[in-house]
């Protein structure tokens, strides 16, 4: 595919045999001497995903490439282990066109696990992502971006045989979204229990997950090992379920894979779409629907209301924070960024569970992050620092 415009984007085949001197110094393999190998260029033939997830067989184990060399010092104390997807997603430069009239786009690191390492680490906590690339460009570019961001990549595989997933997005007007995926598969979709980290995971104070993990084997079995090793280990567990329906093979399919794990949480955070969704269309704006989703050992619910802010559910008490009016231009990565000023703010004080004064400040914090982040394009490049958020809750204060 090529873009006639002159800023364009244009991609035909992505060759990775090619690979920057400088990367050679921030990877290391798992066996010390074993040098990486060069992945044979191929052409980008992957049909978009948009109603269906492709099925595949003979997953190829992945490499372990990213032990970085002089990588960020992990803060165990507070540590978020975020498990998942990472990809590139693909912006368009104008909104309210259809992909095909898209005169360019903007290329941006992405995935919802990975924006919220990314985000916990930009507003100063400590993190680490575990999940799976293609070893090939965009796949060592991804491992850069984390180590850059200073999140701890040593949980991150490379598969020879599978690219790096990417997305295309489509704007509206108001900055919503629409989504394309090439993951036929990907892959993050490939990795194995095997290639789990379960060290790192056993670590974390905090470990959040999504549901795309649990679309195809064998990465769902690696998800489901992910979260009984952190469970046994005392781990608090936080879901986002982050619905992309295109990628699951029904509606249906998405409502059980999501609910299949829903008990073992402590923390969700979910939105009213989802909650439409989940319960079949009741009304997510009655605290009694929101209620059905609240099951007998989690500790907190989220629910969020873009704009409006959102609403919080404990045993003990529940209220609606309001938002931050911002005017929106690409609100990928929105309920990424308000994950990660909460969850940056619990692994400092797990306390703030159950204080509820305490908790309504952290999260006017998190959607001030959600605010900063859709006032640009992409949702690792928008995510705020500390600074602004300080700022932007200033602001609305004065």
């Amino acid at each position: 595919m090529a873009l006639v415009q002159p800023s364009a984007l244009c991609f035909g085949s992505i060759s990775s045999n090619f690979r920057p001197s400088s990367w050679s110094n921030r990877f290391s393999t798992s066996a010390g001497s074993r040098s990486s190998t060069a992945v044979k260029a191929s052409r980008l033939t992957s049909t978009p995903s948009i109603h269906r997830s492709s099925q595949f067989s003979s997953p190829r184990p992945g490499k372990v490439l990213a032990s970085v060399q002089g990588s960020h010092e992990t803060d165990e104390s507070s540590l978020v282990v975020c498990f998942g997807e990472m990809l590139i997603d693909f912006v368009p430069t104008i909104n309210g066109l259809a992909l095909a009239e898209a005169p360019a786009f903007k290329k941006a690191p992405g995935g919802a696990p990975a924006n919220v390492a990314v985000g916990i680490a930009r507003l100063g906590g400590s993190s680490a992502f575990i999940g799976k690339v293609g070893e090939d460009e965009f796949g060592y570019m991804l491992a850069d971006i984390l180590k850059e961001n200073n999140v701890n990549n040593e949980g991150m595989r490379f598969d020879p045989g599978a690219r790096t997933a990417l997305a295309f997005v489509t704007l509206k007007k108001d900055g919503e979204r629409e989504f394309m995926f090439y993951r036929n598969p990907s892959a993050d979709m490939l990795l194995e229990e095997s290639e789990l980290d379960l060290d790192l995971i056993r670590k974390a104070k905090i470990f959040h997950y999504g549901s795309i993990s649990l679309i195809t084997e064998p990465c769902k079995s690696a998800h489901i090992a992910a979260t009984k090793a952190a469970k046994d280990a005392g781990v608090i567990l936080s879901y986002d379920p982050n619905l992309r329906l295109p990628l699951w093979p029904s509606a249906e399919s998405a409502r059980e894979g999501i609910l299949s794990i829903w008990d073992t949480a402590d923390i969700i955070k979910i939105s009213e779409e989802e909650i439409v969704f989940l319960t079949n269309g009741e009304d997510p704006h009655d605290d009694n629907v929101v209620r059905k989703l609240y099951h007998p050992n989690l500790k907190l619910l989220l629910v969020t209301e873009g704009p409006n802010g959102c609403r919080y559910y404990t045993k003990e008490f529940s209220g609606r924070v309001k938002g931050i009016k911002v005017d929106p231009v690409d609100t990928t990565g929105a309920g990424d960024a308000f994950v990660a000023g909460v969850l940056s703010k619990l692994a400092a004080d797990v306390s703030l569970l159950k204080d509820e004064h305490r908790l309504r400040d952290a999260l006017s914090f998190a959607n001030a992050c959600g605010a900063i982040t859709v006032t640009e394009r992409g949702a690792i490049p928008a995510l705020p620092t500390t600074e602004a958020v300080m700022n932007a809750l200033v602001k609305t204060v004065a």
